[in-house]
């Protein structure tokens, strides 16, 4: 089976030029499936789909019948699997094109690289054939030594040093000499054995050891002491956990330990290699072990060493980004308050609570600093011009930043008699400096310093996080695990997934959201969402989603992609304000029709929409579980699966790290998780560690199971150490 796709274009950087879609290709996709039992019809359709641009998201809720259910994870990771193809394919295409240039491609070569389909079998191939630095094999060659090292290889000559003397001339002045040219060209074919090479692999990721100790005068530098642990530590590289193996190459990285990664027992690596190669006890004997221990200590321990951390590395690196994903996706998706006035304050002692009021849509009303706390201590004054900002812009709950004096902010705020009941939240304010002065903050507020910006964001994230967060780097929200050590790029590419993911899911209000937000959305994009919010300024409100189609430069194809992810409240038509696609109002408008009833009364009447039949409705673009979405969708439509935001009470006594005693059993807000536990927000500065040894009785293998961020939890204070203004917690109380 082959099939052809002709691909003019591609925004999201999979993909690009002519691509193939051959068996090999299936199979290398299905390979790399987290789920290997995706049916090759369906890895065809959906790389189909990513061909015509279509996005994940639109694939995943709309095109549902052509790629047999597939969830986004599973397409994201086709998609990912698909474009490692395509650079598999380009690599072999560059090696074969460098090695023919030689003039050294033999068609058993040939073959080989065209049939692997594996990154390092690959390079290894290649290896003999790669330009590189002169080597001694190659000054020995060029001795004119090889014919003796082949005979020495073939194990059947007798009086070496007599064969040896026949290579003696002006550049090679003894039989000694001869024979360690030689072995020099033994050590680089030994080292270049793809045999020896994927087998020493394989041992040292099973047995090779991570060992770390301090670097000289380093032991009592003060910095270093958050790594004292590694200042004498060794284990198997296999076993070292994804955050330890990075704290290691951080240490290493600043200058604090010497890293290695070694074999307990090299004799093992020499044993293998002497074992497949020496075949009896000739005389050549002795010069192939010289040869085999110098290529293993000069050329293969060093790369293979190499490798095997790199490759730890690597591993470490997914399972931090898996870690921070996991976290920004719940972060994202946190409860919304909603549309309701807001009072933000940015809480702060000699510079005093930056305060602003906000409307519905998050707009700034207002904005004052008042000094509540020392040294000012101005309280009295303080709490009028909180009841009088209150009563005044009708506020209706007020979001704290949890930063430097939170706390007493909080009690300070619930002391003041409103005149009607107000919910107070505390909000993460991780981020809102990096918000405040950003471009984007700049834009928006260009009258108003970075202490107003930051108390509009810390506001605006209590009505709807996911609004605000997408407006700041994702490795600022303070939810990731060494995310500033890990691949760059491999981050950034997740983490933008991430995000792309929970605005789609959620769908966001044209008519309110930002450029920032906008850009997320299915189809859209950063130039695009900027014309959208032009359009709408000069316009108005859109007033249904055919209007999107104005919008400069948004053609019939950002259309299709984007247009059931956008909501419009107060429409004309009201499907709008659902995930119901254009392409299939026909079929509602056809469902109302048959039900002799007003498209208005078929939305949300779930006794007329139980009576609906799906299969009678499916037609050439929309098949059986696209209706059933619909089906589901009219039930609720325009649902936000984010649930609705609670007040939380942290322990009115706990108010710094003194008021701590052990065994003390407190309230706190999961606020960050980590591949060795979560953090949790007990109402102090400093945020409590729960190892995932103390999170539930028994063996945890991934702390996610246990718990989500921002889930309510009680825990039991286990240890204070108040000179490095750490908490160790326990959740088995």
């Amino acid at each position: 089976m082959r099939v052809f796709f002709n691909i003019s274009s591609q925004k999201n950087g999979y993909f690009c030029g002519q691509t193939s879609l051959t068996m090999n290709h299936i199979q290398y996709i299905q390979n790399q499936l987290a789920q290997p039992a995706v049916a090759a019809k369906n890895i065809e359709a959906t790389v189909q789909l990513l061909l015509e641009d279509c996005t994940i998201p639109f694939i995943a809720r709309y095109r549902k019948d052509q790629t047999g259910n597939l969830d986004e994870i599973t397409i994201e990771q086709i998609a990912k699997s698909h474009k490692q193809y395509g650079e598999l394919v380009k690599r072999k295409e560059s090696i074969l094109k460098s090695i023919e240039e030689q003039g050294q491609l033999s068609p058993e070569l040939k073959a080989k690289i065209e049939n692997s389909f594996d990154a390092q079998e690959l390079e290894d191939l290649y290896l003999p054939y790669k330009k590189k630095k002169k080597t001694r094999a190659d000054v020995a060659r060029e001795k004119g030594l090889e014919p003796l090292a082949k005979i020495i290889m073939a194990q059947n000559a007798n009086d070496l040093d007599f064969i040896a003397s026949k290579y003696i001339n002006a550049q090679v002045p003894n039989e000694e000499e001869a024979l360690q040219g030689a072995r020099d060209i033994i050590a680089e074919w030994i080292n270049e054995n793809l045999y020896v090479r994927k087998n020493l692999r394989r041992l040292y990721q099973r047995k090779a050891f991570i060992t770390t100790k301090v670097a000289k005068d380093k032991d009592s530098d003060e910095n270093a002491q958050k790594f004292s642990q590694y200042f004498d530590w060794s284990e198997p590289i296999s076993k070292a956990p994804s955050h330890r193996l990075l704290a290691m190459l951080r240490a290493e990285a600043e200058g604090f330990v010497k890293l290695s990664v070694a074999l307990d027992e090299p004799s093992e690596a020499i044993d293998f290699i002497e074992n497949n190669t020496i075949k009896n006890n000739h005389e050549t004997v002795q010069q192939l072990k010289l040869a085999i221990k110098d290529s293993y200590k000069r050329l293969l321990d060093p790369a293979i060493s190499n490798e095997t951390l790199q490759e730890a590395k690597t591993r470490a690196d997914l399972k931090a980004i898996d870690v921070f994903a996991q976290n920004l996706s719940q972060l994202l998706l946190a409860p919304p308050l909603g549309e309701k006035r807001i009072l933000a304050i940015d809480p702060g002692y000699r510079s005093g609570c930056k305060v602003v009021c906000l409307d519905e849509k998050g707009d700034l009303l207002y904005n004052e600093t008042i000094y509540p706390h020392q040294p000012q201590n101005e309280t009295a004054l303080a709490m009028k011009k909180i009841k009088s900002m209150v009563n005044a812009y009708q506020i209706e709950a007020i979001s704290i930043g949890n930063g430097t004096a939170s706390r007493e902010t909080e009690t300070f705020i619930k002391k003041i008699a409103f005149d009607r009941p107000l919910q107070v939240f505390v909000v993460s304010e991780a981020g809102a400096s990096v918000y405040s002065a950003s471009k984007i903050a700049r834009d928006e507020f260009p009258n108003y310093d970075v202490t107003v910006r930051g108390s509009v964001s810390i506001g605006r994230r209590l009505s709807d996080p996911l609004a605000e967060l997408v407006k700041i780097d994702p490795k600022s929200i303070g939810v990731g695990q060494y995310q500033h050590d890990v691949d760059q790029t491999r981050l950034k590419e997740e983490l933008d997934t991430v995000v792309v993911r929970c605005v789609n899911s959620v769908g966001i209000n044209i008519n309110t959201a930002s450029k920032s937000l906008l850009s997320y959305v299915s189809g859209i994009g950063e130039k695009m969402a900027e014309n959208i919010v032009q359009y709408r300024s000069e316009n108005g409100p859109f007033q249904d989603r055919k209007e999107l189609k104005k919008v400069p430069r948004l053609g019939d194809k950002a259309f299709q992609q984007a247009a059931a992810f956008i909501r419009i409240k107060d429409g004309k038509n009201p499907l709008d304000n659902s995930a119901v696609h254009p392409e299939a109002y026909s079929v509602v408008e056809k469902m109302a029709k048959d039900l002799s009833i007003p498209l208005s009364e078929l939305i949300a009447n779930k006794d007329k929409i139980a009576r609906i039949n799906p299969e009678q409705y499916t037609n050439a673009t929309v098949g059986i579980l696209a209706v059933k979405d619909i089906l589901k969708e009219l039930e609720k439509p325009g649902l936000d699966p984010r649930k609705a935001a609670k007040v939380f009470e942290f322990d009115p006594n706990v108010k710094t790290l003194d008021d701590l005693r052990t065994g003390m059993i407190l309230p706190g807000i999961v606020n960050n998780i980590t591949a060795f536990g979560c953090f949790v927000d007990i109402g102090l500065k400093e945020s409590g560690l729960v190892h995932i040894s103390q999170l539930k009785q028994g063996y945890v293998a991934d702390v996610n199971e246990v718990v989500k961020l921002h889930q309510h939890v009680q825990v039991k204070v286990l240890e204070v150490d108040q000179a490095r203004k750490r908490i160790q917690l326990s959740m088995v109380l």
